[in-house]
């Protein structure tokens, strides 16, 4: 028999893939919550994700059950989560989860009182007692009789759980002006120190396995670099990039990159791909090849990029939110090889390619291949025998074969709905790669997608702004990480388009924010907008997870948005947030990337930059092109008194850089060269 839950008429992939479970699983909402009310039930809450593993086994293993989901339809109100739709519950009840045991990750399974108040929770269960953790059915039928025996005891211990929650974030110091003095950089230079000490020096990367990319701190290790000149900061920042990028991390047939390596040397990832983590890497990858001026740096950005369009882009520009970790119920069967099939495919090239990709009879990885490169291309064509171009025409004569035949065997599921904040940062990330290599065409796909974004995400009624999308409706409030995301893309977008709309839209965007997700303080925002009614606590996040702060990000808004908009009052604010989490910057950076990189900025000085004249916008590209994190760039080809970098600023024949510091200017530069030797020998 068939079963068909209330999931059935959800949008979302990871719901749909639960909706025909014989567990009866509600969304969440008020149908539910009400339902655990009125019945007296406690309530289980199980989130996941689409692109998930784990996920995907713990219901073929239990969900799937007959016997299992009697037991959770008896005696529970079942509530499935797509973590993706709703990461303001799954903060939340992760929050909980990590009070409650110290760890977390997902499937994320939390039992709450029939108020909604979380007071016990785990990750993955097996069907059978296994290594010492509980069976599903164990956990279940114990926590129904301690319901039915200590309820009392049960509810006093969500209250405090939640009372906990509520006013817990202890990397936070109250408001106070920031203060610009030796011990900024003192901060600084702790921070770098705290990133070395965690360093590894050998395979790349931060800390040990598993490892995850990190791009924060590597953004920050290259900035730190560009500023003070120490060797190891860049060493380290670009071993990184490039042992993901040679691992089997990184997809070397079809581009594109995994969510983390299970393993210390980028060989065996989760399979995952996801929107967001291919954003940020291509963004180290474009400032990486802007210091370096590495080919490979281009390569893998340009693959990534082609990757990305082939199988994420939708008919409408968006790009879906990820692609499954698993086909045929295998992680990674999709991707990896065996080397008969390697050699059946690649003839008389196989050797050398297996050589290259580091194929064996036994495999490295279960008995099967996960490529990975483990030679510059130089060094390999020396081995084998052959100059440089010769080796690099069989490469991609076979990646092109390989990818050929992959495309018959079964892909993995795409996670299909389309993220507001997930497509701001690839939105971001085109921009940043499309100026660093010249791409105007990722360039007016970037401005496609911003289109896209600013049409079918602008609420119409109760929310201005929502979070996802799909088949032509958009749903669920925007959170801060969304509308954050967003002001950041369109201040970058605006720089090589010269578009002032775009301007003017983040500036919009951002009074937005201040006035629905600002604190009572005035000081940091809310994850969650002040007429969202559904969950139990306001948040405020402020440390850089997989992916930015929201907090983080507006702290650079604003500051940007201050400069361009002569707003002292946002400037101001911006500088009161980095001084909140001063102190957690230099003991904890990994966590703190986005602010350390603004700290190094604030601690260093920002250079303005005006482009004025016919060919202002050509110029600003070319500008652009190169590696200046410390800077706001404005471009027109006539003066517009509305932007204080503009004011009294002449129109001359020849095109004119105005370089400034604090709406000081010096006389005007003609040259991008000349811009270019005052800017970085005053960074």
């Amino acid at each position: 028999m068939e079963h068909r839950n209330r999931l059935f008429n959800e949008s979302s992939p990871y719901l749909l893939q639960h909706a025909h479970n014989p567990v009866d699983w509600f969304p969440w909402g008020d149908e539910a919550l009400l339902k655990a009310r009125q019945e007296a039930k406690p309530i289980l809450v199980s989130i996941g994700y689409a692109a998930c593993h784990w996920c995907h086994v713990m219901e073929r293993e239990s969900f799937e059950d007959e016997a299992i989901a009697a037991i959770m339809n008896n005696h529970f109100v079942c509530i499935k989560i797509d973590r993706e739709e709703r990461p303001d519950l799954d903060h939340f009840f992760m929050d909980a989860l990590q009070a409650i045991s110290g760890n977390g990750g997902w499937p994320l399974n939390m039992f709450l009182t029939s108020e909604a108040k979380p007071f016990y929770g785990g990750t993955y269960f097996p069907p059978s007692r296994l290594h010492n953790r509980p069976s599903w059915r164990e956990v279940l039928l114990q926590i129904h009789e301690a319901f039915q025996t200590r309820k009392q005891e049960i509810e006093a211990q969500a209250d405090n759980l939640v009372a906990y929650l509520a006013k817990s974030n202890p990397m936070v110091k109250s408001a106070q002006d920031f203060t610009l003095s030796s011990s900024s950089l003192d901060h600084c230079q702790q921070a770098f120190k705290a990133i070395m000490e965690i360093a590894d020096t050998h395979f790349g990367g931060f800390g040990k396995a598993p490892k995850f990319p990190q791009t924060f701190t590597i953004q920050y290790l290259l900035r730190y670099y560009h500023f003070t000149g120490d060797p190891n900061a860049k060493m380290q920042a670009m071993l990184s990039v490039k042992s993901m990028f040679n691992g089997g991390i990184y997809d070397q047939v079809g581009g594109g990159f995994c969510r983390y390596s299970t393993d210390a040397e980028w060989l065996a990832p989760h399979f995952e791909k996801m929107t967001y983590d291919n954003a940020l890497l291509l963004v180290v990858l474009a400032e990486a090849f802007q210091i370096s001026k590495e080919e490979s740096f281009k390569t893998v950005a340009k693959q990534t990029v082609e990757f990305m369009n082939r199988e994420m882009l939708s008919a409408e520009n968006g790009f879906y939110a990820a692609l499954d970790a698993d086909s045929e119920g295998v992680e990674g069967k999709y991707y990896v090889w065996t080397k008969a099939e390697f050699d059946q495919l690649l003839l008389s090239d196989a050797g050398k390619m297996a050589d290259w990709f580091d194929v064996t009879a036994e495999g490295n990885w279960e008995h099967v291949n996960i490529l990975r490169r483990q030679d510059e291309i130089e060094s390999w064509a020396e081995k084998q025998g052959m100059d440089v171009s010769t080796a690099q025409a069989i490469v991609e004569k076979s990646i092109q074969t390989l990818l050929a035949a992959r495309i018959h065997r079964v892909r993995p599921g795409t996670d299909d709905k389309i993220i507001l904040g997930w497509n701001a940062l690839y939105n971001h990330a085109l921009v940043k790669a499309a100026v660093a290599f010249g791409r105007k065409d990722w360039l007016l796909l970037a401005e496609r997608n911003m289109e896209f974004l600013l049409t079918v995400f602008r609420g119409k009624e109760e929310y201005g702004w929502l979070h996802t999308y799909k088949a032509g409706e958009a749903k669920f409030p925007a959170f801060l990480d969304d509308l954050a995301y967003l002001v950041q893309a369109l201040l970058c977008i605006y720089e090589p388009t010269g578009n002032l709309s775009y301007l003017e839209k983040a500036k919009e965007l951002l009074a937005y924010i201040e006035k629905y997700y600002l604190d009572e303080e005035g000081l940091l925002f809310y994850f969650t907008p002040s007429n969202q009614t559904d969950i139990l606590v306001r948040k405020k996040d402020v440390y850089d997870g997989a992916m930015p702060s929201g907090n983080a990000i507006m702290a650079w808004n604003l500051y940007r948005a201050g400069i361009l908009f002569g707003r002292e009052d946002w400037k101001r604010q911006s500088a009161q947030m980095l001084e909140s989490v001063k102190e957690a910057i230099q003991k904890y950076p990994n966590s703190f990337g986005i602010w350390a990189n603004l700290l190094l900025e604030l601690s260093r000085g920002t250079h303005e930059i005006l482009v004025l004249g016919k060919d202002a916008l050509e110029k600003t590209n070319e500008l652009l092109s190169a590696y200046i994190p410390n800077k706001v760039v404005m471009s027109a080809s006539q003066t517009d008194e509305r932007y204080p970098l503009m004011q009294a600023k002449k129109l001359e024949q020849a095109t004119a850089f105005y370089v400034c510091r604090n709406y000081s200017c010096q006389l005007p530069f003609h040259s991008i060269e000349e811009v270019l030797l005052n800017v970085l020998t005053k960074s």
